[in-house]
């Protein structure tokens, strides 16, 4: 295990996999301090001057040994438990540290062989040493140590180490000017001339490299704000060199050519990279995160550090092409991602050498001078066709500057039906790409990773190795540490590879599959069928590798309208047909995902293949969970999870959030064809567990929405307590899953109907009720429920009808039809009374008193509201005799006797308050509130209203925010409060006419014109 330190930055103790955390304050002085005399003893004295300064404590000694125990236990962890790396040697200690395993003797290093290599004039080399000297750097030496790093000798080593990186960036931008780039160095020495006001060096060359770019007057204005700053700060002129500098300028001398390199120079290193393709778009977050992960700045990059060749280009121009050659499964394509990915690769302060740091973006540079992060590998995983190969080739080659000694590439085959590559042989390949000779190769796969590591152990070369199988295939190939990086394609995650960030890729956006069809196709032309052009892009689903064989087809075809090729690209019928084109085939490509899990010798692969097989065939179109899963593929719900998951991590499910799951629209068509192991009837089966679950489901959300004690039967006791049903919180949580399985719910019902489960489609649609007690006015659950009545009476099943007359009439009721809902009310009333269910009844009763409370027939309202209560009464039912004694309040108020009714609503109040039953609480706040405005109890009135409108908003309730608007409407109104009175008013008006609330549509133009009137009235 190799134990590196780091100083330049932050301190560091990195045992070679991952960062070592030092706590505590004085072990980290004690640590920085032995580091700053690595190898050398160090007295006790010294040690303790560091800790306390001039206030050393009398119980010193005790507690130095204390910090040293502690300091022990750090480095023997780093070193895998061996305790010989802190030394006891009179008069003090010392700190083993081996060559090359601290980042400032490594920097040194690195700055010695600049100057060797200007010495020599090989300017290549000075660029090439010098960016591995200055990605050592993670910020100011010793940041994390003051006020010990501002002690006398710790601040002067601080000091040497600045000043030997501000001399190497002086000598790599010779380098650049000797080069002939002179408009590159212009920009990173324009920021160090300003933040080094008094340093000639990086005058000197500013003044050169603006004159060689032809901007002779910026050179001569630097010169004199240099001399200006001398005379005035250190009463001196400026240096020979920079008066050498200044007349070359006021010469006009042309640029020098640029110098050979020299015959030091090494041999071309290996460049392997595939071609790139002309028509790569999109990517740019991707783009960037890649860039920052292997240390590459971009452009626009914040930091100030020496510009290099690997900053030109921005990260998403560019095409598209193919990645490997056909056949070998390589990804081939474009595109943009999820977001937010330039935040991977670890959190906390960067590690030190050849370790992985976190990344706050691409370009976000240390400091000046500084290098990014880098982490060992980058893994750009994503499912078949999205482009992971493409972006890969992409970044490598707008990267391989940066790596100036060279790039493999290979495509490792992990999906291919002939065969994965296998480290053994790869890693032959590679050693003799860096010159190991063959006869020197080891016959063992884990010595030949252990030489190759060595062989890039002073190099800096970018591995791109595509199509990996696993972390498995791949983990022989990485370098150890140092300065190569690798970027790997994959299907899988690789979750388990250590020392490696993640880029996941998504399909397209529209934006960037509209680009993409006009490069390969033509702007005028795609631009021509809109229409057309939306429904290819559809079809496509977002994947580059459907886009570029659609792109491909068109190119191929001029006199082809968009029309005809949108036509053959519907969906279930042929479109995988229609989207193979050559060597590029969507279907091909999602094969060998899906055969490489279902042959796998892993139980739970084919597993997940099964449940993607059966996902594909009856419940493609929507997401599932593990609770739903687990009903679908009949195991438990954690058996579901590590399903999903293994799909997930291989790409073959979409996972956009958490616990939740869902086919790519391709996929769901590849999917949908697989039947080579499932029966029919298996597959049935699966589809009724899975319906049956959506019922109980909804049962279960209705219940926490609304409190109603009373609901259908479940379809069967036994396996409905088997199943893993959601928990809701609250009613608005329950309301809020509905809302979102809304549309899986709605295509169940259609499947119940043609399975001829009546059964289930009734108390699909009955389950909606929670979710309609605040989105009753959309028309979903009407719609829904006259479906689920056709179905219930082409079976003449009467319970079924009974429910649905019953949720029916409730629908009819919210929506204010008053007529209608009593037809149904009665309907029911005799279904259930026929089934003596006297429960029912209580309910129903109840309904009918609060629909003749809607049509002001205050008699009929109470003579129901008594029959419903003493039902309830006889049951044992107190939560219904809660409601009905609301009832019996919204009476009294009915017939003008508010001081009673305000009693009644404060006592149901009481009892419903904490409940969790947010709409019933609502609305008794409501009716609360205008008896509150009818005896003149201006403040009690409106706080009730504006308690019961903040429930309504929370609960996304448009219907009841409506109804509480008109109620604070007249409220304002009542107590001669106009303006309010108006704006309430026309804030109802506009919120009943988005959402097609006719009813308070009417009664909002009622209130205005009787709020003109009085305004008339006031005027007179």
């Amino acid at each position: 295990m190799v134990v590196k330190f780091g100083l330049l930055g932050s301190l560091v103790v990195h045992d070679g996999t991952e960062p070592r955390p030092v706590t505590g304050p004085k072990v980290r002085v004690l640590l920085a301090s032995l580091l700053l005399q690595a190898n050398r003893t160090v007295s006790r004295d010294a040690l303790k001057e560091a800790l306390w300064g001039d206030a050393v404590p009398a119980s010193a000694d005790a507690a130095l040994a204390n910090h040293l125990t502690r300091l022990r236990r750090v480095l023997a962890t780093a070193d895998g438990g061996t305790d010989e790396r802190l030394r006891t040697v009179a008069p003090g200690y010392q700190l083993i540290v081996h060559e090359g395993a601290l980042d400032a003797d490594a920097f040194e290093t690195r700055v010695r062989a600049v100057r060797q290599a200007h010495q020599e004039e090989d300017w290549e080399a000075v660029r090439r040493e010098t960016d591995l000297a200055l990605c050592l750097w993670r910020g100011s030496p010793l940041a994390d140590l003051a006020p010990f790093s501002e002690t006398e000798a710790p601040a002067l080593r601080v000091h040497q180490l600045a000043e030997a990186r501000l001399q190497a960036l002086e000598w790599s931008f010779d380098a650049e000017l000797c080069l002939g780039r002179h408009h590159e160095a212009v920009a990173p020495l324009t920021t160090l001339a300003g933040e080094h006001p008094l340093r000639e060096g990086f005058h000197r060359r500013l003044m050169l490299a603006l004159h060689r770019s032809g901007r002779q007057a910026e050179a001569f204005s630097v010169f004199h704000r240099l001399r200006r700053n001398l005379v005035e700060e250190l009463g001196t002129e400026p240096g020979s060199a920079v008066r050498e500098a200044y007349a070359e300028v006021l010469a006009g001398e042309p640029a020098p050519r640029p110098r050979p390199r020299s015959a030091s120079a090494s041999a071309r290193p290996p460049f392997q990279l595939p071609c790139e393709g002309d028509a790569f778009t999109g990517r740019a977050a991707e783009v960037a995160a890649v860039r920052a992960l292997l240390g590459v700045r971009g452009e626009g990059s914040a930091g100030t550090g020496r510009t290099g060749p690997e900053q030109t280009g921005s990260g998403g121009d560019g095409g598209t092409g193919q990645g490997a050659g056909p056949g070998t499964g390589a990804d081939t394509g474009t595109g943009t991602g999820f977001g937010g990915v330039g935040a991977v690769g670890g959190a906390g302060a960067a590690s030190g050498p050849g370790g992985v740091g976190a990344v706050g973006g691409a370009g976000a540079d240390g400091g000046p001078g500084s290098a990014p992060s880098r982490v060992r590998a980058v893994v750009i995983s994503g499912m078949g066709g999205v482009g992971k190969t493409a972006l890969a080739v992409h970044v490598a080659h707008r990267v391989r500057e940066a790596f100036p000694d060279g790039a493999l590439y290979a495509d490792l085959r992990g999906y291919c039906v002939g065969g994965a590559r296998t480290a053994h042989e790869l890693l032959a390949r590679f050693l003799s790409d860096l010159g190991v000779h063959q006869d020197a190769l080891p016959e063992d796969t884990d010595d030949r990773a252990l030489l190759f590591r060595s062989a890039l152990a002073e190099r800096r070369v970018l591995l791109v190795l595509d199509n990996a199988r696993n972390a498995a295939h791949v983990a022989p190939l990485l370098p150890a540490g140092g300065d190569s990086a690798a970027l790997i394609t994959s299907r899988q995650l690789l979750a388990d590879l250590p020392g490696s960030a993640k880029v996941p890729l998504s399909p397209l956006p529209e934006s960037d599959q509209h680009a993409l069809l006009a490069k390969l196709a033509g702007s005028a032309r795609v631009r021509s069928e809109p229409e057309a052009l939306a429904d290819i892009m559809a079809a496509c689903g977002g994947l580059p590798l459907a886009l570029h064989i659609v792109g491909g087809r068109l190119a191929s075809r001029p006199s082809w309208p968009l029309a005809l090729l949108a036509k053959r690209l519907t969906p279930h019928q042929g479109r995988l047909d229609t989207l193979a084109m050559g060597n590029f085939d969507v279907r091909r490509t999602f094969a060998m995902s899906y055969v490489a899990m279902r042959d796998s010798d892993q139980p739970l692969e084919r597993e997940a293949a099964r449940a993607f097989r059966l996902l594909g065939r009856v419940w493609s179109a929507h997401a599932v969970t593990p609770q739903s899963a687990a009903a679908l593929l009949d195991v438990t719900e954690a058996r579901a999870a590590a399903v999903l998951d293994v799909l997930a991590d291989a790409h073959l499910v979409l996972n956009p959030e958490p616990d939740r799951y869902q086919l790519h629209d391709l996929l769901g068509e590849y999917a949908a064809q697989r039947d080579e192991e499932d029966t029919e009837e298996e597959r049935t089966t699966a589809l009724l567990r899975l319906l049956s679950w959506y019922a109980a489901a909804l049962a279960a959300a209705t219940l926490a929405a609304t409190r109603e004690t009373q609901s259908p039967p479940p379809l069967d006791a036994e396996t409905v307590k088997e199943l893993s049903l959601p928990e809701f919180g609250d009613d608005d949580e329950a309301i809020r899953w509905t809302a979102r399985e809304l549309p899986a719910v709605r295509d169940a019902l259609t499947l119940a109907g043609e399975l001829g489960r009546s059964d289930i489609a009734w108390r699909l649609a009955v389950g909606l009720f929670g979710h309609a007690s605040t989105h009753w006015w959309t028309g979903e659950w009407d719609a829904c429920l006259e479906q689920a009545m056709r179905i219930a009476r082409a079976h003449d099943d009467r319970l079924g009808q009974a429910w649905l007359h019953r949720r029916t009439a409730v629908a009819h009721g919210m929506a204010y039809r008053n007529e209608a809902c009593l037809e149904h009310l009665r309907i029911a009333l005799d279904l259930f009374t026929e089934r003596g269910d006297l429960a029912a009844q209580a309910s129903i009763l109840g309904n009918m008193a609060a629909v003749y409370l809607q049509s002001e027939d205050s008699a009929q309202a109470l003579v129901h509201a008594e029959r419903s209560r003493d039902l309830y009464h006889e049951v044992g039912n107190t939560r219904g005799e809660a409601l009905l004694l609301s009832r019996i309040a919204d009476v009294r108020k009915l017939r003008g006797e508010p001081g009673l009714a305000a009693a009644d609503y404060r006592r149901v109040i009481e009892l419903v308050r904490g409940s969790g039953h947010g709409v019933f609480l609502a609305t008794v706040l409501t009716n609360y509130g205008d008896v509150l405005r009818i005896l003149g109890e201006r403040d009690a009135a409106f706080a009730s209203l504006a308690e019961a409108l903040s429930i309504r908003l929370r609960m996304n309730d448009q219907g009841g925010t409506a109804d509480c608007l008109v109620f604070t409407a007249r409220a304002h109104h009542h107590f001669g409060e106009w303006e309010a009175a108006r704006a309430t008013w026309e804030s109802c008006l506009e919120l009943a006419r988005r959402h097609n609330l006719a009813k308070q549509v009417d009664v909002c133009l009622e209130g205005l014109k009787h709020l003109a009137a009085q305004a008339l009235r006031d005027e007179r």
